[in-house]
């Protein structure tokens, strides 16, 4: 039987955009929108066109640009909200109107100070105005969860009976838990005259972590359509992650029967970039997307990922674009992925050295925690029968100017031929100083494409660390990590530690190629 094809709404560019801090200017949302499009998004909300001219721009830019994905124009049920809306997405390929208004007693009395009858009689009359321009009519309830089942029947039969084609059936303060929201869409599929003949939304808030199952149980409900965000930003606690619902989705989806056009190999690129143009750390520990999402510490889980992925993972991060990078070092780290990161430098230890090598690393990591690559090297170059990889770092300074470019100067040792040379060079920024002068020592392209920087505590004294992404000509992704208590120093170890990668990766294929 062929699988239920569930639409993806993303609204991170409206929704998500209200995240506080989270601001963007209408040339990002238009770059923003292609990479959702890139994605597989079946439609996306791109603003609200009458908050700002700004935003109106937004929206229109992207109608023109778009040409695969639908374009959801979104504005209060007042007629200036639907004008703004519907010009902005007039020259949309296909496009939709959303429009909302509150439901809940406590926001009629508080909020709109309007009675049910003058609620109803204006959810009446601004789907009907809104219906002589565009087919397709999405209208939310908002506050349903929290709204009387007679009154939400009430409202949803009226606009039904106007023209809306998709009930949004919003869990707008993320109140609702998962049984509760799946059988609220089973009682307005039975309950609501002409129920039958639209189509049904959810659009839920994380406020108690449930976005992604209640969203879930929507769908169980009979939901076809679900509103997500990237990163699962947005009001408040945020709103369903789209990485999450669409990875649960496909992860299981044999069993629910579900699919989605989520093209899962751009979630990786979508997520960096939301969160680099929209200023939003992703957590360490977010589910898809977050650093340790793929990474394990536990010698028992990383000897088991190394004889088989399948062990302690249930995706493939490299199918969702995330590069493989799944050990991280740390005192419970065992003997087997202690060899397996060495051999990404090239690096091979008989059994002896190998235990000595071990001795070594769990006495330090006890002292710091986690173990960068570059330190994971000086430990080596402690231990008797080891050796470092191809480059190590002697000399590293860098002279900053408020005013002038910033310069650097580091010294490498070439460890295969015992030979040190120092390269300099000038940057608009320290780090670009740093990378132009690492560049100098190879003789191959390599490409800076991800770096994050991290507090390691909150002290005067606290350690940096920088975990840096190469990439290679070959397109080849290349990742490595430096800790230090100067944070350029941190940058140069972590850059340091994926371009010896990159060489030795090299290295082996030319050795396999004379072979």
């Amino acid at each position: 039987m062929e699988n239920r094809r569930i639409r993806i709404f993303d609204t991170t560019l409206r929704d998500g955009e209200q995240s506080p801090g989270a601001s963007l200017y209408p040339e990002e949302k238009i770059v923003l929108a292609r990479q959702l499009e890139r994605l597989g998004i079946d439609t996306i909300e791109p603003g609200f066109p009458a908050s700002s001219p700004g935003d109106f721009r937004a929206v229109q830019e992207i109608s023109r640009m778009l040409q695969r994905t639908e374009i959801c124009g979104f504005g209060r049920a007042v007629k200036s909200d639907i004008d703004a809306a519907v010009n902005a997405t007039r020259d949309a390929n296909r496009r939709r109107l959303h429009l909302f208004l509150s439901s809940s007693q406590i926001h009629m009395d508080f909020q709109l100070k309007k009675s049910r009858e003058q609620v109803l009689q204006i959810a009446r009359d601004m789907v009907a105005y809104a219906k002589q321009f565009v087919d397709t009519i999405e209208f939310s309830p908002m506050d349903a969860t929290r709204s009387g089942d007679e009154f939400l029947y009430e409202m949803l039969e009226t606009v039904i009976a106007e023209g809306a084609t998709i009930l949004n059936i919003p869990d707008t303060v993320g109140y609702a838990l998962p049984e509760e929201y799946g059988n609220l869409f089973r009682r307005v599929r039975a309950n609501v005259r002409g129920g039958d003949r639209v189509e049904y939304s959810a659009h839920c808030h994380n406020d108690l972590g449930l976005a992604v199952a209640n969203s879930l149980a929507a769908i169980a409900g009979g939901a076809t359509h679900v509103e997500v965000t990237i990163n699962g930003i947005g009001e408040r606690a945020g709103n369903c992650s789209l990485e999450e619902l669409a990875m649960a989705i496909a992860t299981r989806g044999q069993d629910s029967g579900l699919s989605t056009g989520i093209d899962a190999s751009q979630i990786y690129e979508t997520s960096r970039m939301v969160s680099r143009i929209m200023n939003l750390p992703i957590a360490y520990n977010k589910p898809i997307v977050g650093r340790n999402a793929f990474q394990h510490e536990a010698g028992i889980h990383q000897d088991g990922l190394l004889k088989n992925r399948s062990t302690y993972e249930i995706m493939d991060p490299e199918r969702m674009g995330i590069p493989r990078d799944m050990i991280v070092l740390g005192k419970h780290s065992g003997r087997h992925a202690l060899k397996h990161r060495l051999e990404r430098y090239g690096v091979t230890l008989g059994e002896a050295e190998l235990a000595r090598f071990t001795e070594q690393f769990k006495e330090e990591a006890d002292a710091c925690k986690v173990i960068s690559d570059a330190h994971l090297l000086r430990i080596l170059d402690k231990t008797p029968g080891g050796g470092a990889g191809p480059y190590s770092m002697t000399d590293f300074q860098v002279v900053s100017n408020h005013r002038k470019a910033k310069v650097a100067s580091v010294t490498l040792r070439n460890n295969r031929t015992g030979a040190e040379n120092t390269y300099a060079a000038a940057g608009d920024g320290p780090v670009e100083a740093i990378v132009a002068c690492m560049k100098q020592a190879v003789d191959f392209p390599l490409e800076l494409t991800d770096m994050e920087i991290h507090s390691l505590s909150a002290s005067e004294t606290a350690q940096g660390e920088a975990q840096i992404t190469v990439r290679t000509e070959e397109n080849r992704t290349f990742r490595g990590s430096g800790i230090h208590n100067d944070i350029l120093a941190a940058v140069a170890e972590g850059f340091l530690s994926a371009l010896n990668q990159a060489v030795s990766a090299r290295e082996e294929k030319l050795s396999e190629n004379i072979c």
